[in-house]
């Protein structure tokens, strides 16, 4: 099968001096391996097949640390604008980018828009999206109506070993029709979108009861 053609993004060109001083810092606050304990275990190839289906610019469904999300490939303009579709969310709103690591994440944000690095920091990886002021090269249709966006490195397993394998950090938004409560499980994520075509992972979601935190990272100040 070959992958479909699609419009894409051009990640920014990123220093690597500015890269090794943060995720030296970082490194020093994340764990040496992810541990799958307390989720289902996916194997190898269904997390392939994922990643190549974000490669082929299609939309995918899985667990994260409280809801199923609906993800794709940020840097592709038309699988972005699938999900806007499916949901009927407004494109103006903005997107989140969960990543399997702090350097997967810089080439959307600018770091010094960040107050206090070190608490972004210490808040990952966990159940903690911040709202960072975005790279100017950074597209309208993942920040919406802001010059900011908003990112996380996941405290999930799976979600993180999806992006890892994926190469990118992943589009990550709530896996319900605008309007509706998140879905918690495969399930119901099929039951809403079963006239879509959607690959879905499934797994336990992470021990969060609601959906993440969101803070803005220039004023500390908690959003939801």
């Amino acid at each position: 099968m070959q992958p479909l053609m699609k419009a894409t993004w051009p990640i920014a060109q990123r220093s690597p001096q500015r890269i090794d001083e943060f995720t030296q810092h970082h490194s020093r606050l994340m764990p040496n391996s992810l541990t799958e304990t307390c989720y289902q275990p996916v194997s190898a190839h269904k997390i392939r097949t994922a990643a190549r289906q974000l490669r082929y610019g299609r939309v995918i469904a899985y667990p994260t640390e409280a809801v199923y999300g609906l993800g794709c490939d940020p840097t592709n303009v038309d699988a972005v604008q699938s999900i806007l579709d499916i949901k009927g969310r407004p494109a103006t709103k903005g997107l989140i980018l969960i990543g399997a690591d702090l350097e997967q994440l810089l080439p959307y944000i600018d770091l010094e828009g960040i107050r206090d690095l070190p608490r972004v920091l210490n808040t990952w990886p966990g159940p903690v999206t911040w709202i960072i002021k975005a790279r100017p090269d950074v597209p309208t249709w993942l920040r919406g109506a802001h010059d900011t966006v908003a990112v996380r490195v996941t405290a999930h397993p799976l979600a993180a070993r999806l992006a890892k394998t994926f190469g990118k950090p992943l589009v990550s938004t709530s896996a319900n029709p605008n309007g509706l409560p998140p879905a918690r499980s495969a399930l119901k994520t099929r039951r809403y979108f079963c006239r879509e075509k959607i690959f879905i992972i499934s797994g336990r979601l992470g021990s969060e009861l609601n959906t993440t935190a969101i803070f803005d990272a220039q004023t500390n100040a908690r959003l939801r």
